[in-house]
């Protein structure tokens, strides 16, 4: 079997309620670059990369797609370590490691049809035919009603069955987060889960002082409270708390995360299939978090492949640690409108009391809306 041909789709849809956080960018628009490779064999696989589309984009079209066609995708790591070879001279990380991410999800797809076999049967096995999702949003929309509309959105999740939910925060004002946080745990009650996310916005002085008003509200992690740069600074906040500490979305290959796992500068690393180097990469970033004692559980943010990737992911990854009663790595659910989350894959994935089942089909489980995908296509 040979690749033909790489195909970039780069996908767009406007929000209908926009939505912010900490960071201060406004949500008006959803968009992806999906990654299609085609085959001698009839066999089609697709992909997805995390960040500007049309960057992902540009940077397969010049550097990435003429090494990949004619190879063999069953080949798949040894064109991984290709393909990082070709940019490793200037794209250590960001949008470089995200295009060949996309490349590396489809290539899996591919060799998973070839099999008819799902990915997570092929890198390594079902640890679970189920993944507990939590539900990310409580983005900031109404100034006005931050608290209440928090409590009303989290308050929904709950209502719908989710175990666990993630809330942004970063307001400016510290104890205006605290109270937020305080007024979705009372809303939601002890039973359900609850995570925070500040999206890096945070000084350390101001994530340690922070972290301690939420500690009594039993928080589940703090995710990104500073710059991702600052190792030193994930060191003090992570010692500093009894909160764990969670971060990784923006960090990139085992070499990225090496300094954070051996130092455990993280409670918890978030690598996303769809930028930190696919599932190749990924499976050597959990491997290397498992050695060092550190949770790895993925980042998820796009469309239903990246998604599907993700729930593939996730069901090969053992118990952190082991135990009679195992704590599972969760699936981030983000519930922030995106039609192509929704609706690209003919069967969308779905929670239903609690939990979403892995899908079993080959390759990453789910088949693409080919009109979808056409409705949906600026690129």
């Amino acid at each position: 079997m040979k690749v033909t041909d790489v195909t970039c789709h780069i996908l767009q849809s406007k929000v209908d309620r926009p939505f912010t956080s900490a960071r201060g960018w406004l949500y008006g628009t959803r968009s992806s670059c999906v990654v299609e490779i085609a085959t001698d064999e009839g066999i089609t696989g697709f992909g997805e990369c995390y960040g500007p589309a049309a960057v992902a984009k540009a940077v397969i079209d010049t550097q990435l797609k003429p090494r990949v066609i004619g190879r063999d995708p069953f080949d798949v790591e040894v064109v991984w370590e290709d393909l990082y070879n070709r940019i490793k001279d200037y794209g250590l990380a960001g949008m470089t490691i995200s295009a060949i991410s996309g490349i590396d999800i489809a290539l899996w797809d591919i060799v998973g049809r070839a099999a008819g076999k799902p990915v997570h049967k092929l890198i390594g096995g079902a640890y679970r035919d189920e993944v507990v999702p939590y539900a990310t949003g409580l983005y900031f929309i109404d100034m006005d009603r931050l608290i209440e509309e928090a409590v009303e959105e989290a308050t929904d999740y709950a209502r719908q069955g989710f175990r666990a939910i993630k809330m942004k925060i970063g307001l400016g004002d510290l104890k205006l987060d605290a109270a937020r946080v305080a007024a979705v745990r009372r809303a939601i009650g002890p039973g359900v889960k609850l995570a925070v996310d500040a999206n890096h916005c945070f000084s350390v002085p101001n994530a340690i002082r922070l972290g301690r008003m939420l500690e009594e509200h039993d928080v589940l992690w703090f995710e990104e409270p500073i710059s991702p740069e600052d190792h030193d600074g994930y060191v003090e906040v992570t010692r500093a708390l009894d909160v764990a500490v969670a971060g990784g979305e923006n960090d990139f290959t085992r070499w990225g995360f090496r300094d954070i796992i051996a130092r455990k500068a993280m409670d918890i690393v978030q690598p996303d299939l769809c930028a930190a180097g696919g599932f190749s990469e990924c499976r050597k970033i959990a491997t290397l978090a498992s050695a060092f004692g550190v949770e790895c559980v993925p980042h998820a943010w796009g469309s239903a492949i990246g998604l599907a990737a993700t729930v593939q992911f996730l069901a090969a990854l053992p118990d952190q640690p082991p135990a009679l009663r195992p704590m599972p790595p969760m699936l981030e659910f983000e519930q922030t409108p995106n039609p192509l989350r929704d609706h690209l894959a003919t069967t969308p994935i779905a929670q239903k009391g609690g939990v979403v089942k892995v899908p079993g089909g080959p390759g990453l489980g789910i088949e693409i809306d080919r009109k979808v995908l056409q409705q949906y296509k600026v690129a």
